[in-house]
């Protein structure tokens, strides 16, 4: 099991017309993925504009999403939660600024682009829909036993299971 620590609006953006329908539709497809990948993991939203005088959190569908509080930064929050924390995260975030503090805190960051890659493959080969092959995509096994898989086949395959 991995710990994910996500910052919410540098996944989704924030050019949405219905924002917090934004919000709920994230909520709900990384609630798909903790049932197939079974991580922990926390979304940090941002309130420093429109947020209360306190952070707020609550647990929906085993996951965690906290808003900061007005006048704070998901990215402050983010930070002291890695900080304070002593996991080892994967954070889920574009912003520079806190792919540097994740290295310094032994954590390793993750771009929002290549998270929503990972997110549509799991949710791809949870509904059983694979890409079809074509003939030559197939090699043609020439030397070796033919019931062993080779050591590239082998290798590839561990390489996919940890995805």
């Amino acid at each position: 099991m991995s710990f994910l620590l996500i910052d919410g609006y540098n996944l989704i953006g924030t050019f949405h017309k219905n924002l917090s329908g934004a919000r709920e539709k994230l909520l709900f497809q990384l609630h798909e993925y903790k049932k197939i990948k079974g991580h922990d993991i926390t979304v940090v939203f941002d309130g420093w504009k429109s947020g209360g005088q306190h952070e707020k959190s609550f647990i929906t569908g085993g996951i965690t999403v906290i808003y900061s509080r007005i006048g704070e930064t998901a990215d402050a929050v983010i930070k002291r939660i890695m900080s304070r924390r002593n996991r080892k995260w994967i954070v889920i975030s574009s912003d520079r600024d806190i792919r540097t503090a994740c290295w310094t805190s032994g954590s390793v960051p993750v771009s929002a682009d290549e998270f929503l890659s990972a997110l549509e493959r799991a949710e791809t080969s949870f509904r059983g829909e694979y890409e079809r092959l074509e003939d030559s995509d197939h090699p043609v096994r020439q030397k070796g036993n033919p019931k062993k898989l080779s050591k590239k086949e082998k290798t590839i395959i561990r390489a996919l299971q940890r995805l």
